[in-house]
């Protein structure tokens, strides 16, 4: 979805089988919406989720989620420059292994995609256009990795 006061591609790559490698986002991310704008971001995310198709794969309980949320936080924090809590709080992030106990098909990862997408939309026009389009171009190939079932 193209949002009408950005020029942030929000497309989705195709998921195909092949995995290309990811790129960490700009520190710059981080920087603009701070620690506190991206727990804030990835607790309206878990909230998506909790109302979600997908919702069977996270937490079934509020405070479960809510406390993926802050690991999530944690990850994404750590993955966008800054400081390590994902490593502290719960060890290296080895995603794929963290999350091959959940049957991931494309069609889930297109579902986790839209919601992260309109989670994003209250930082349109907050946060700069190069440095979202580098958030989200992680989302979409960090997300085709995740994937782990077939339809």
């Amino acid at each position: 979805m193209q949002f009408s006061n950005t020029s942030v591609n929000f497309s989705f790559l195709p998921y195909t089988g092949n995995t290309p490698p990811v790129t960490k986002p700009n520190p710059g991310f981080l920087e603009e919406i701070g620690e506190e704008g991206m727990r804030d971001l990835l607790s309206r995310f878990y909230s998506l989720l909790y109302q979600s198709p997908i919702k069977h794969l996270f937490p079934q309980s509020e405070e479960e989620m809510q406390q993926a949320a802050q690991n999530s936080a944690d990850f994404f924090i750590q993955i966008c420059g800054g400081p390590k809590y994902f490593n502290k709080n719960r060890g290296a992030p080895q995603m794929g292994r963290r999350h091959a106990p959940f049957a991931i098909t494309p069609e889930a990862r297109l579902h986790w995609l839209v919601l992260f997408e309109e989670a994003l939309q209250p930082l349109v026009g907050k946060v700069s256009d190069e440095n979202l389009q580098s958030f989200w171009d992680y989302l979409n190939v960090f997300s085709l990795w995740m994937v782990n079932t077939h339809n």
